[in-house]
């Protein structure tokens, strides 16, 4: 593993450890020339796994693009990075021990609209204001409605 300080490409692994009920490895590693800590993150490959978007077109799924766009929603919220990430994890271990090669996008943001509802509030309205394209006061107001009887 190359240094993301100096480059050298010697580090020693200080701590190994494995995530709860997810494939994902957490390595702290220790550069051997600067001396400088990192952690580092494994998780296991299980295939390619394609997002068909509405219009049938098909795209390899991206965890950064799903990351960013939840980021966005939390943006000023008291939602930090590692609960954001944990739900991402989540996200992506469900899709991928579905045993799917292909999912539809619809069905990707209906999951992160579930769980952000847990998460935060303010959060999800953000999100599903994207992810269903209001058009109008009136749908963002149902949603707010819709919310508010949960």
């Amino acid at each position: 593993m190359k240094c993301p300080f100096c480059g050298h490409p010697e580090t020693k692994v200080l701590d190994s450890r494995d995530a709860e009920d997810l494939e994902l490895t957490r390595r702290r590693r220790e550069c051997e020339k600067c001396e400088k800590r990192f952690t580092t993150y494994e998780r296991v490959e299980l295939g390619d796994l394609f997002v068909v978007k509405k219009d049938g077109r098909k795209e390899k799924f991206s965890r950064e693009k799903v990351l960013g766009g939840i980021k966005k929603a939390c943006v000023k919220l008291p939602v930090t990075e590692e609960q954001i990430e944990e739900l991402v994890d989540k996200l992506e271990y469900d899709l991928r021990h579905k045993g799917l090669t292909e999912v539809p996008s619809q069905k990707i943001g209906e999951m992160v609209l579930k769980r952000l509802k847990k998460l935060d509030e303010i959060a999800y309205i953000r999100f599903a204001s994207v992810y269903r394209s209001f058009t109008d006061m009136d749908s963002f107001v149902a949603e707010v409605k819709e919310l508010q009887k949960d």
